[in-house]
């Protein structure tokens, strides 16, 4: 981890800690706060997907296995919605190690059917257990937040503004350690060379899984917080549209950063809530997602962050010519 990139970590964090104290509107703050969770779930599927070559599709699983274990614990066994959000990142770690045994050896295209399919049966099995999940109805007025006295139900978002953003930085800080340790370095080796990798004593299979798990822990907590912030757990999680806003975050935030797939995901959410205010802009703003993940994909493979890379080196080679 370099100091250009702590550095801009730091100024982020920073910005996004004062930004309560310019916005005291509850709906933008609002924003702010799923756009964290999306930031979370992009970056951590970002761990398989882009730094370990796993074409996994079952990753909203994770998301979805936090939404209802945490509904699940707080409202039917009512343990404290803390501790739900908690056990959220610890099922959704143990699903992670139920789905990667048939993926392990697998590749291509049949590691997609496989953990697609893992996908569409979560959502079955939340549909057919309505007894216990709700069904089709979903689960509603799930505890809130407090702590003490103070309920979070009362500060605007204020509360749970920071609970997210806490959420964001425990999560990238552990993606930057994972992708930047020795355990980081080999899973870029099983990703572009696997015979290699093989050769140098890696286990692929174990990687594997072991990634996999790790980038469950933090997406099933973010789902547990998610419906806990919500109140509500439905089984639209598992569905493709949750799946392919995601995935648009990963390809035009950089299937090699951790901090590309965050800045997309805040991008993203406002520029499509901003397109909701323009009259027919409702329905074709994922089709404005759609050519932008293009045009990034055609211009800079490696997303944003490489694009702003890009642009940073011309405007310097242009200054330095002009002086």
């Amino acid at each position: 981890m370099n100091k250009t990139t702590l550095s801009v970590l730091a100024v982020a964090i920073l910005l996004l800690v004062l930004v309560p104290l310019a916005v005291a509107d509850g709906y933008w703050r609002h924003l702010f706060i799923i756009a964290f969770i999306y930031a979370i779930i992009a970056s951590n599927w970002n761990l398989s997907l882009g730094h370990t070559g796993i074409f996994n599709f079952g990753h909203l699983t994770f998301f979805g296995i936090g939404v209802y274990t945490a509904a699940i614990f707080s409202k039917t066994l009512a343990i404290n919605p803390w501790i739900a959000i908690v056990l959220s990142g610890g099922t959704a770690a143990l699903s992670a190690l139920l789905m990667a045994a048939p993926v392990a050896r697998l590749k291509g295209i049949y590691v997609v059917l496989v953990t697609f399919a893992v996908n569409q049966l979560m959502m079955q099995l939340v549909l057919s257990q309505a007894n216990i999940t709700g069904g089709a109805d979903g689960m509603v007025r799930l505890p809130f937040l407090s702590i003490g006295d103070y309920s979070f139900l009362k500060d605007y978002k204020l509360g749970y503004y920071y609970v997210a953003l806490l959420l964001l930085v425990c999560s990238s800080l552990f993606l930057l350690f994972v992708t930047n340790s020795p355990f980081g370095k080999s899973l870029k080796a099983v990703r572009d060379a696997e015979d290699y990798a093989t050769a140098r004593g890696i286990s692929v299979a174990r990687q594997r899984i072991v990634v996999l798990i790790l980038s469950a822990i933090f997406t099933g907590i973010a789902g547990g917080f998610y419906t806990i912030y919500l109140r509500v757990a439905s089984p639209e999680v598992f569905g493709f549209g949750t799946m392919s806003l995601a995935l648009s975050m990963v390809l035009i935030g950089g299937v090699n950063s951790v901090l590309g797939p965050v800045a997309a995901a805040l991008i993203l959410t406002f520029s499509t809530e901003a397109m909701t205010a323009v009259q027919g802009f409702d329905d074709a703003r994922y089709i404005v997602i759609a050519v932008a993940m293009i045009l990034v994909l055609r211009l800079a493979p490696g997303g944003l962050l490489q694009l702003f890379e890009r642009l940073t080196i011309q405007s310097r080679e242009v200054a330095r010519a002009k002086g």
